[in-house]
């Protein structure tokens, strides 16, 4: 087991997926957050959804937005349906991911 150079707990169990930020080769930099798992695909995929704010410069107020992303969801960690991950960003894995679940804080 390597470390991914952020402070999370690692998977009890391993798995041999070559892009599992833990036991591949895929690492992880760039943007760390904390979302929800809206939907779990059987293809190693979630959809996580987070909410942001948007400045209106006219009206000098906030909007709140929501926004869906495709991460990858690894054999090891197998994040489920509302569920709490730390996703960190990675290169591409494909045309729509670039995160990968860190580990489940909520389950």
């Amino acid at each position: 087991m390597k470390s991914i150079g952020i402070e999370v707990k690692a998977p009890k169990t391993g798995c041999n997926d070559k892009v599992c930020p833990f036991h591949g080769i895929q690492k992880v930099r760039g943007r760390i957050m904390q979302v929800k798992v809206i939907k779990k695909n059987v293809s190693k995929t979630a959809t996580i959804q987070f909410e942001h704010y948007h400045y209106i410069p006219k009206y000098e107020r906030y909007e709140k937005k929501q926004s869906k992303l495709k991460v990858h969801n690894p054999p090891c960690i197998d994040a489920k349906i509302g569920d709490t991950v730390l996703i960190g960003e990675t290169k591409p894995i494909s045309k729509t991911k670039h995160f990968v679940i860190i580990e489940v804080l909520k389950k």
